[in-house]
C-alpha cells in the first residue's frame, strides 16, 4: 500500500495489527500523508475461495471502528456473492484477489526479481548511407 501512494513516509505510514484481538483487522494505513483519514487492512493467506461470509466478519470489524474504508487481501479468490455484496455496501471495502495481488506486484516491482531480459534490435539504417 505504501508503494501505491498510501500513507506518509515508510516509517509512520501505518502499521500492522494482525495477532489475536485484533477484532479484524489486520493492518491500517493512511490514505495520505496528513492521515485524514485510514484505510483499514485484511490479508488471508488462502488457497480456495472466500466467501461472502468472511467479508461480513471484515465489515462487521469496520463498523466496530466506524471506518468508512477497507481493503480485504487475499491469496485466493472471492466467490461472485463476496463480489456482489461489497458492491452494494457502505462502508467501501476494495477486494484483491491472488492474481490482482500479483499483478500489482509485478507493477510496482514488489516481492518479484528479474528472471530474463530481452533485447530487441532494430537495424540502423544511417548505418548504410552513403557519405
Amino acid at each position: 500500500m505504501v508503494a501505491m501512494g498510501y500513507g506518509g513516509s515508510r516509517a509512520d505510514a501505518g502499521q500492522s495489527l494482525g495477532q489475536s484481538g485484533d477484532e479484524g483487522i489486520d493492518g491500517i494505513i493512511k490514505e495520505d500523508r496528513l492521515g485524514l483519514d485510514v484505510i483499514y487492512l485484511q490479508a488471508k493467506r488462502w488457497d480456495g475461495t472466500v466467501g461472502r461470509p468472511e467479508i461480513q466478519k471484515f465489515v462487521g470489524a469496520l463498523h466496530g471502528k466506524r471506518a468508512k474504508k477497507g481493503v480485504f487481501i487475499t491469496t485466493g479468490k472471492f466467490s461472485n456473492e463476496a463480489l456482489d455484496y461489497v458492491a452494494t455496501i457502505d462502508p467501501k471495502v476494495v477486494l484483491i484477489d491472488g492474481r490482482n495481488l500479483v499483478d500489482y506486484m509485478i507493477d510496482l516491482n514488489l516481492g518479484v526479481s528479474m528472471a530474463n531480459v530481452y533485447e530487441i534490435k532494430r537495424i540502423d539504417t544511417d548505418y548504410f548511407t552513403e557519405e
